[in-house]
């Protein structure tokens, strides 16, 4: 398993949406089928159920080429933007791990009032995790920081978001070396897991 070299976060500062989009299919995508490939098993087995890899396309875009680049894996075949689902990204300096919860997700209000109601406990998360209120920016807020108007704005905003997890930069070892990636992600999203269940159990409640 590779790691992400300097090289791949250098890919957003290429000009031109084709340029760039060539070097994200070329650099980064191969390393995140290997990386999602092991992930959508370990997290299978952790879940009890199936769980689905999906690798952004950007194939909306026509003129901007992207800021940054992401994997997804979701319960759903189709789509994980409606759903609760694990992400790995890189924005041009840092690698991004999380449980994001975006603005398309359903049930959206549901689980933010459920998540409102257990703070405190949440506020327990290793002190190393974030937390992002939008998706598109790369500004996070440390975990000790996270406040009850952040769950009342994502439960009240359309188009408010919850992202949680961890950010390392990109010169950080653990991003360099594969095995010490993996070992990263995996070790996140298990801690993760019952945040995950407790959205998609509301949810379909």
């Amino acid at each position: 398993m590779k790691g992400f070299s300097q090289k791949d976060f250098d890919t957003f500062l290429i000009d031109g949406l084709e340029a760039r989009m060539t070097a994200i299919q070329e650099r980064i995508q191969p390393k995140f089928q290997a990386i999602g490939n092991e992930l959508v098993d370990d997290l299978s087995a952790h879940l009890g159920n199936e769980v689905y890899l999906h690798i952004a396309k950007h194939a909306r875009r026509t003129v901007n080429p992207p800021n940054d680049t992401w994997l997804a894996i979701a319960d759903n075949k189709r789509g994980y933007k409606k759903h609760p689902h694990f992400q790995v990204g890189l924005f041009d300096d840092h690698l991004f791990i999380w449980l994001a919860l975006i603005y398309e997700l359903d049930g959206k209000e549901k689980i933010a009032a459920s998540y409102l109601k257990d703070i405190n406990q949440l506020k327990q998360l290793p002190e190393d995790f974030v937390v992002s209120l939008d998706h598109m920016k790369k500004d996070s807020i440390s975990i000790g920081d996270l406040a009850e108007k952040h769950f009342i704005r994502f439960r009240d905003v359309k188009k408010a978001e919850f992202l949680i997890g961890r950010h390392l930069q990109s010169d950080d070892k653990r991003t360099k070396n594969g095995e010490l990636l993996m070992e990263t992600i995996k070790d996140t999203f298990h801690t993760l897991i019952p945040l995950y269940q407790q959205a998609m159990q509301v949810r379909n409640q």
